[in-house]
This record gives C-alpha cells, sequence and structure tokens, in this order.
C-alpha cells in the first residue's frame, strides 16, 4: 500500500529536509473555508492552525490560546507597534494578527501553517513573506446560499449577519489576487481540492531545501 502524502512515511525510506509553508485560505463569512480549514487539520498530520490575536470576544465554546489569543486593544496596538504581526487588520470594528515568532519557528522545521484570514491579512502576508505562501479563496456557490449558511450557523446576530452580506461584495472581489480560486459547491470535493493543491505545493523545488543534499549524496559527492 502507498502512504498517504498526509502520513508520516515508515521511518527505514529516506525524508528530505523541506521548508513549511504558509496557507491561506480566505472567503466571504459563511463560504465555507473554516469548514474546510477544520478538515485539513484533522486529516493532515504536517500542518497547524496559526492561532491569531484578536480584541473581539470569545464566542460559545472558544478557547483562549486554541482557537485564538483574547487580547485587549491596548495590548494589542503594544505588539503592532513592537512588530510582533506578520500581519493584522480591523475586520467588523475587531482587531486580528497573527503573531510573528511561531509562525517562522513552525516554516524552518518544516511545519506547514494554515490561515484562515481576509484579503487585507492576505496582501500584508505577501509583502512580508511572499515565497512561502499559498493563497486560497473560496466563493459560495450563490449570494442566497452565504446568506442561508449563515443564518443557519448561528453564530451572529441579525444585524452582524446583515453587516457580513453587506461586506461580502467587496471582498469576492479579491480573488483575482490569490494563487487559487475554488467554488464551493460540494464541501467534501473542496477538501479533496485543497489537500491537491497542498501536496503539489510541498513538491515544488525551492521548498525542498534538503534535495540538493541528498542528489549529492547519491552521486556520491
Amino acid at each position: 500500500m502507498t502512504a498517504s502524502p498526509t502520513t508520516p512515511p515508515p521511518a527505514n525510506l529516506p525524508t528530505i529536509a523541506r521548508r513549511g509553508l504558509m496557507l491561506v485560505l480566505s472567503s466571504p463569512s459563511g463560504a465555507g473555508k473554516s469548514t474546510i480549514a477544520r478538515a485539513l487539520l484533522e486529516r493532515d498530520a504536517y500542518i497547524a492552525m496559526s492561532v491569531s490575536c484578536t480584541t473581539r470576544a470569545p464566542r460559545p465554546g472558544e478557547v483562549d490560546g486554541k482557537d485564538y489569543h483574547f487580547v485587549t486593544v491596548e495590548t494589542f496596538q503594544q505588539m503592532v507597534e513592537a512588530g510582533q504581526f506578520l500581519e493584522h487588520a480591523r475586520v467588523f470594528d475587531n482587531f486580528y494578527g497573527t503573531p510573528r515568532g511561531p509562525v517562522e519557528d513552525a516554516l524552518a522545521s518544516g511545519r506547514d501553517v494554515l490561515f484562515d484570514i481576509d484579503w487585507q491579512g492576505t496582501q500584508q502576508l505577501e509583502q512580508n513573506a511572499r515565497t512561502d505562501l499559498v493563497t486560497v479563496f473560496i466563493l459560495p456557490p450563490s449570494v442566497e446560499e452565504l446568506e442561508r449558511r449563515l443564518h443557519t450557523r448561528a453564530q451572529d446576530s441579525a444585524e452582524v449577519v446583515a453587516k457580513r452580506m453587506a461586506k461580502a461584495g467587496d471582498e469576492m472581489s479579491h480573488w483575482p489576487e490569490y494563487d487559487y480560486t475554488l467554488l464551493n459547491t460540494e464541501v467534501d470535493r473542496s477538501i479533496a481540492s485543497v489537500q491537491s493543491i497542498l501536496a503539489a505545493e510541498r513538491l515544488k523545488r525551492g521548498r525542498q531545501v534538503g534535495m540538493a543534499d541528498f542528489v549529492n549524496r547519491l552521486r556520491g559527492q
């Protein structure tokens, strides 16, 4: 049986040192990026979620340090001034940011990092770490379906849902800025598509930092 690309290889087989990548999933709220992200984390041993800082209040069931680092506005601004974020943005009256240190450590050790962020954060990541970045924009099948999903998940008030719908058009206009665009009509198919993107991006020559040494050993040099 051939090992899955998301399963660690047997210990007796050679491995090539690889630099990790940053996989960004963006979409308007309700288009499915969080569902796809959760599936990747469950199925892939090599990728971990980037834990962002936010100034918003925790939602029911969210755990500080696991879902987000929940901080005050004052603390967040201090982190911005100290250059501790790879990206940060204001979204729906709250601030979000990606701490720099944990991501850089993961990439150097060959671990991939998954980001669930908007187009503003993605633009900042492109400025700070473009060679490590793989970006995917997820579109809903229709505006009506997007609104239905927002109401169905029952996480936000009707007022917040209306704000998210009002902003969705502007968010979707940024799809050409991404490496890949995915129409999320069926979630299992969408998850498989993102897994395929991830598998291919991991094999890019520039990320396989140990390949030159491995080939030299094969050639006896």
